[in-house]
């Protein structure tokens, strides 16, 4: 069973920046993909960043430029580097882990951006 730990979020104000990180814990194979989610009050849980265990990323369109994902397999950890926060950034932001058929998620981080 894989469980994974969220942290880094919290309170910053429009144009800020904050780092998340998840620590991921059980078995981990090799081959995977770990990236960060977020769901924002009365939308759908939406893709923000992913990274590949090659290194190939992938970011949606709305975060391209601003934030940053990265990994490191032999910690298990991957991160988001968010930097020109916006308001629409606010949402709860999850970790997840990603075989093919499936997926394992962090309980979510708060991430709030005052404008």
């Amino acid at each position: 069973q894989v469980q994974l730990v969220e942290s880094g979020g919290g309170l910053v104000q429009a144009g800020g920046s904050l780092r998340l990180s998840c620590a991921a814990s059980g078995t981990i194979f090799s081959i995977n993909v770990m990236g960060w989610y977020r769901q924002a009050p009365g939308k759908q849980r939406e893709l923000v960043a992913r990274i590949t265990s090659g290194g190939i990323t992938n970011y949606a369109d709305s975060v391209k430029g601003r934030f940053t994902v990265s990994r490191d397999s032999a910690k298990k950890t991957v991160h988001l580097q968010m930097n020109s926060l916006k308001p629409e950034d606010t949402a709860v932001y999850y970790c997840n882990v990603a075989y093919p058929g499936i997926n394992y998620w962090g309980q979510g981080t708060q991430v709030t951006v005052s404008s």
